[in-house]
This record gives structure tokens, sequence and C-alpha cells, in this order.
């Protein structure tokens, strides 16, 4: 085979491949589907979340900014808790042991899930931000998505447009 013929066609083909992986989704899309287990083995997804608010916060637990965020996350997840909101800590490529550490480290009060291979955070566009934050209103809709870290100030502002 004639290896300047056939190398477009297979970049064409690893490109289609990766596309869905490579999707970001923007303010007015519909929230990607997932389904995860927390650390404690409990289903989270799409279908158990239906109807709330939900703050996605991608992280790993060996990420310096992620754990420079995790206290603020924490404060205002309990801040607005009575308000419907939603956070699910999404520990990326680690297991549920990692995410109980972190939890108990941080005082986490909201659900951990598990992305072991980091499916969800490629469906999410992850590429290679840690963390990634995605805040998602109650009728499933995107509307904020930020890769990197973020103030508190601006985490709290993303919270309460998504409980709007």
């Amino acid at each position: 085979m004639n290896l300047v013929r056939v190398l477009p066609l297979l970049v064409a083909a690893v490109l289609a491949l990766a596309a869905p992986a490579l999707a970001i989704p923007r303010p007015g899309d519909a929230a990607p589907p997932f389904t995860l287990t927390s650390d404690v083995g409990k289903t989270i997804s799409n279908a158990t979340l239906a109807g709330m608010p939900v703050y996605l916060n991608f992280f790993a637990t060996w990420c310096g900014p992620c754990r420079v965020e995790t206290p603020s996350i924490v404060a205002l997840s309990k801040k607005y808790a009575a308000r419907g909101l939603h956070v699910v800590g999404v520990d990326v490529g680690e297991n549920a042991g990692k995410a109980q550490g972190f939890a108990h480290d941080f005082n986490v009060p909201y659900a951990l899930a598990i992305d072991p291979d980091s499916t969800t955070r490629a469906t999410y566009g992850g590429g290679l931000y840690f963390p990634l934050h995605v805040f998602i209103d109650a009728k499933g809709i995107v509307r904020m998505y930020h890769p990197g870290e973020m103030s508190a100030s601006d985490i709290e502002a993303a919270i309460t447009h998504i409980l709007k």
C-alpha cells in the first residue's frame, strides 16, 4: 500500500472516532448523558438528578487547583443545598478509596462519583483540564462550562444562575 494515499484516510478515521470525545457542551446545550457510581456504591446519573440544578466538578485528588477550590465548593454546597443545588464531585481516573480519603480530608458533604477510565470527563470535553466545572439547570441544560480553576465568587455566580 502507498502510505501517502492511506495516511490521510487513517487520520480522517481517527478524527471521526475521536470527535464525540472532543465535543464541549456549550451553554444552551442539553447536558450529555452520564451514569457513574458514587464512592459509596450508589448510581448517579442524569436520570437520578432529573429536575434538579446540578454542579458537576471534575477533579483529581492529586490536582493542586482542585484542592485549593474544594473548601469553597464545600461551603457553597452547604449554603445552597436548601435551594435545591446538587453538587457532584467527579473523581477522574481514581478509585473509591481515593475519593473517600479526599472527602474525609475536606469534610465533603456532597456526592462523589467515580470516573475511573475518564469516560464521563471525555464526554464533557474535559481534555487536559483540571478542574472542570459544568453548571446544569433543572431542565438539564448546560448554563456554564469552565475548564480550569474558578474563584469562589465565580462559582457562586454560576450556582445562583442555575438556581433561577
